[in-house]
């Protein structure tokens, strides 16, 4: 039961770590106006929107972090598949580059890239990963 108990407080730990470092990489860069900052976070659907299809289609939507900071995940469905059920109030954890704006920062490259210039990114919803 001890065993039990411990895992269970370790692994909270670890994830509240984990959410901690990731929203502290991202809440610099914003204060720094920094970009092209290759960050991997975790936040809730706040707002989904309309999908952006001039050039490359990307799917919109906002996360807001555990920090508050409220980010824009602009995912390329011409490069991955779209995520369909997703909802407001979904958690989603995410890999991809920051790009700094005024209203909290954009994420994007949330897939691979077939030209190899970029680091490839994923997003991870209700168990499935998106690349």
């Amino acid at each position: 039961m001890k065993k039990n108990l411990f895992i269970v407080f370790t692994f909270i730990c670890l994830i509240t770590n984990f959410a901690f470092a990731s929203n502290t990489e991202i809440s610099k860069a914003y204060k720094k106006h920094q970009s092209d900052v290759q960050v991997q976070g975790v936040g809730k659907v706040v707002k989904l929107l309309r999908d952006d299809l001039k050039g490359s289609k990307h799917q919109r939507f906002i996360l807001k972090l555990p920090s508050k900071l409220t980010i824009l995940i602009a995912h390329n469905i011409d490069l991955s598949k779209r995520i369909n059920d997703i909802k407001v109030g979904d958690s989603v954890e995410f890999y991809g580059e920051y790009e700094w704006n005024k209203k909290g920062g954009v994420v994007h490259w949330t897939h691979h890239d077939p030209s190899r210039r970029h680091i490839g990114g994923w997003l991870k919803h209700n168990g499935r990963t998106y690349q």
